[in-house]
């Protein structure tokens, strides 16, 4: 730390160089603040965001350089700002500091970061000794495994993507103790108290409610032949990943109505929005710009390859590939339908669930829309606060300026909470309801043919099956 030690001293990290160069940014989810006065200490909002404030001790200079580590080593690992942030600090500058001391683990992740982010190369010699380090610690983030190895700056590439698309989650208490808590082991436990003929019954109802569901959050109601075709493409689900181009676009097509039917990825800007009187839309959420789709639904069916491989939860997994579907937007109808199917897709193929079973997570999601818009909402809302766009008299968008990187390195740590809440409601609820249904069901089918006996002319399928 620094000698000097101002009266006060004020924001720090990420916080201090957002302010110090003008930045529009979404903010990271910790924000520092050093005080001369001060004992550390730490506020959480109700969004979970956290401000902590430090004693001047902790103070860490007065450089760009400076605030770059004191980012690292308090603040996490927020890949969108850190990419935000090499656009305008000097590369000589960031030079002489990791050269004082290329050892230090946060100067050789920043060092890395910045040939990664950028794809510029420092004019640093590579290393020749020393550990590998984690480029992010595996206790504070889910990260993924194999590690892809950096000899030059020896460095540990353990995160969930690359740079088309690489989210962050970070290990929160939530999350961790999800992750604990064997909501699967819970699942087949409870599958296993049924025979087989009462898990086929209920089985049929579960796909139906979660198509339902599906579209009904959607406020759509689906006629006869869509319904059917969703049920069978949720039983297909098990079997194999979607998480391909060439799945995904006939998924869009088989599920959405045969108007809005796509041959590729949107070649248009969307949004998503509602009409508040005639002529005017309030716009909810910005999509990336549709050049840049391509990119982004590349790194994500490179993010679902590369976690099926890692030792990471399938929920996390879900979470990752679900919500990063619905940001990317790749398609203008159909969306929200494809992204839940995706979660559906990775719990299954994951062996989440036991084979054939389903949790019909947009039950729940439906039951608690608040929750969901929420979760949806974590990152929409903070995007639509700094994108500029303008809409012309059709409603037509054009976006303004270059915010990608918000798409490519989204943080999904909420997300992924408010995923597990929704399986585990499900799981808790919505599970036992429709087998408990099926097994009544049975019971009286039972009843029926003790009540007219064995010897009746009634054939067995007027007898239900």
């Amino acid at each position: 730390m620094a000698d000097h030690e101002p009266e006060s001293c004020g924001p720090a990290g990420y916080a201090r160089l957002i302010q110090r160069h003008g930045l529009r940014a979404i903010p990271n989810w910790h924000a520092s603040i050093v005080a001369s006065t001060a004992v550390r200490r730490e506020s959480i909002a109700s969004d979970g965001s956290v401000v902590e404030t430090y004693g001047s001790a902790y103070w860490p200079g007065d450089s760009d350089c400076d605030h770059l580590e004191f980012a690292l080593k308090y603040d996490g690992t927020n890949l969108g700002l850190l990419a935000e942030l090499f656009r305008v600090i000097h590369a000589d500058e960031l030079t002489q500091f990791i050269a004082a001391a290329p050892f230090g683990k946060y100067r050789r992740r920043l060092w890395y970061l910045f040939e990664w982010l950028t794809g510029r190369q420092l004019p640093i010699d590579d290393m020749t000794s020393g550990n590998y380090v984690d480029l992010v610690p595996p206790e504070e983030y889910f990260t993924a495994t194999p590690r892809r190895l950096a000899a030059r700056q020896r460095i540990n590439n353990n995160l969930l993507g690359d740079r088309s698309f690489s989210p962050v989650i970070r290990r929160t208490d939530a999350l961790t103790a999800f992750a604990a808590a064997d909501l699967s082991g819970r699942c087949a436990s409870l599958i296993a108290e049924h025979p087989p003929e009462v898990l086929r019954r209920a089985l049929s109802y579960l796909y139906t409610k979660e198509t339902k569901s599906s579209f009904a959050i959607e406020r759509e109601e689906p006629t006869p032949d869509r319904t059917t075709r969703f049920v069978d493409l949720l039983a297909r689900a098990h079997h194999e990943s979607w998480c391909e181009k060439k799945k995904l676009v006939p998924l869009q097509q088989a599920i959405v109505d045969p108007r809005f039917r796509e041959n590729d990825y949107r070649s248009q800007q969307n949004y998503v929005g509602e009409s508040v009187v005639f002529g005017q839309e309030r716009v909810h959420y910005v999509c990336p710009k549709p050049d840049q789709v391509a990119e982004l639904m590349t790194g994500l069916i490179a993010a679902d390859a590369r976690l099926r491989q890692a030792e990471i939860h399938p929920v996390v997994h879900a979470a990752i590939i679900g919500y990063g579907f619905v940001y990317i937007h790749p398609f203008e109808d159909g969306n929200g339908r494809v992204h839940r199917f995706l979660i559906h897709n990775i719990l299954a193929t994951r062996g989440f669930t036991p084979p054939g079973i389903m949790v019909p997570v947009s039950a729940a999601m439906l039951r608690d829309q608040r929750d969901y818009d929420a979760s949806l909402e974590v990152f929409s809302r903070p995007l639509l606060d700094i994108v500029d766009y303008r809409l012309d008299a059709e409603g037509q968008m054009t976006v303004l300026g270059d915010w990608s990187v918000w798409y490519h390195f989204p943080d999904l740590t909420l997300q992924a909470e408010a995923l597990f809440r929704f399986v585990e409601q499900t799981i808790e609820r919505d599970l036992p309801e429709e087998l408990a249904l099926a097994r009544l069901e049975r019971a009286v089918r039972d009843g029926f043919k003790r009540e007219i006996g064995d010897g009746s002319e009634l054939p067995t399928s007027d007898l239900g099956s």
